[in-house]
């Protein structure tokens, strides 16, 4: 009798599962708690992706100032940076470095778009009182390197008063420039591997009527900084100045690499302007007779 009962019982409850249908319920309530879980992980995902992509297309053009200010040791600023890093305007500043009060900016603003470009990424920049128009650089990544590479429009890229130099501090502000420097770069890539850059191709600075307020000269001469990639040692890019014309003869060469700047060079008199260039050639570097020896590094 009570394995009959049991039976019964079994029977009973069965029935009542199958017409009432709980199981199928169940299983429906559970089956529903998994899709909406798993829609509201999507919901979160598609969220943070949008916030990303957000993130990164309005980024602010302060971050673009940081890192110009963090790579060059504080000596190159935008100030004043409005836009997003990949369309915004700043203006240019040289200073003297972390803790110095040396600075000058240049008139107007420079203003900057960034886009893809193959690869990489292509900046032109505008400034109208120093770019030659629309001016271009390639920024090509890679596995511990990236690779910068000016595309110059025809002629000069760029030029800007000597006066601007004076923002970087000593020597410069004590010798009050005046004149124009012109950057003229046929082919010049530069590129950095952990750290480390190398140059190729080839750059110079044409400073024309050049003129200190240490004499009373209205021009000291016109002169030429080249800078080419060293192919025997990758690591460094030579320097080489010489000059055109003008009083103030001035000649050297040097490196530019990983321990900064090395140079030595002499500045002399034309035989004619010694008297007015005394002061100044004492200034320039170390006084050795008629000539003043440079040494930097």
């Amino acid at each position: 009798m009570i394995r009959l009962r049991r039976k019964r019982n079994r029977a009973m409850f069965g029935n009542t599962v199958a017409a009432t249908g709980w199981g199928e319920s169940t299983f429906a309530e559970l089956a529903w708690d998994k899709s909406r879980n798993a829609g509201l992980r999507w919901a979160i995902a598609g969220a943070v992706l949008g916030a990303a992509v957000a993130l990164v297309a309005f980024a602010p053009a302060a971050w673009l100032a940081r890192w110009v200010a963090s790579v060059s040791d504080e000596r190159v600023l935008l100030a004043d940076a409005r836009g997003t890093v990949w369309s915004g305007s700043a203006v240019a500043v040289l200073a003297g470095g972390p803790g110095s009060r040396d600075a000058s900016a240049l008139p107007g603003r420079l203003e900057w778009t960034l886009g893809w470009h193959g690869a990489g990424l292509e900046l032109h920049a505008r400034h109208a009182c120093c770019l030659n128009g629309d001016v271009a650089l390639q920024i090509r990544p890679g596995f511990g390197r990236y690779t910068l590479n000016l595309v110059p429009p025809s002629g000069w890229v760029g030029q800007w008063p000597t006066a601007f130099l004076g923002g970087l501090g000593t020597p410069w502000n004590t010798m009050e420039l005046g004149g124009t420097a012109r950057l003229v770069s046929p082919n010049f890539k530069l590129e950095s591997v952990q750290g480390r850059w190398i140059a190729d191709g080839r750059a110079e600075i044409e400073l024309v009527g050049v003129s200190s307020r240490l004499t009373t000269l209205d021009t000291l001469g016109s002169y030429r900084l080249s800078l080419a990639g060293d192919a025997a040692n990758p690591g460094l890019t030579l320097l080489s100045l010489s000059t055109q014309e003008g009083a103030l003869q001035l000649s050297g060469t040097g490196t530019l690499g990983p321990t900064g700047v090395r140079f030595r060079g002499e500045a002399r008199a034309a035989p004619d302007a010694e008297p007015v260039l005394t002061n100044l050639l004492n200034i320039i570097g170390r006084r050795n007779g008629a000539r003043s020896v440079i040494s930097i590094g």
